[in-house]
């Protein structure tokens, strides 16, 4: 144990524990993703100004693929570094619980996509490092 201590101190790598890494980059991956999924299915009238325009709409598919892309990356950490339940019950109940009652209720759909993005890719070189 003291060794695999000193060897993560030693390459400047902290010790976080793997529940906490899956559960932050598993919860804003998972509201980005609803997000973009939920502005998508807007009607036209109902979108906010940036999604009417094409770029706007083709920036908040991707920035949605991207984050379901890192949600598959987390669940697959969960599931190797955790017990399996606990990341299946996670992705499929808590995360969109989280994001419904939480997240989208105290950010609306547009902000919690523009909020949670930049965390989704923090969450990408996070998820390598610690893999």
């Amino acid at each position: 144990m003291r060794s695999d201590l000193l060897l993560l101190w030693s390459t400047g790598v902290p010790i976080i524990d793997p529940l906490i890494i899956f559960l932050v980059t598993g919860v804003v991956s998972m509201s980005a993703a609803l997000s973009a999924g939920a502005l998508n299915k807007l009607s036209e009238e109902e979108k906010p100004p940036f999604a009417s325009t094409r770029n706007g709409m083709v920036t908040i598919v991707m920035l949605g693929n991207i984050a379901a892309l890192t949600l598959v990356f987390s669940a697959a950490y969960g599931f190797i570094n955790l017990e399996w339940w606990i990341a299946l019950l996670c992705v499929f109940i808590s995360f969109p619980v989280v994001h419904v009652i939480v997240i989208q209720q105290m950010f609306g759909e547009f902000k919690a996509l523009m909020l949670t993005s930049p965390l989704v890719i923090l969450s990408i070189p996070v998820l390598y490092l610690y893999w």
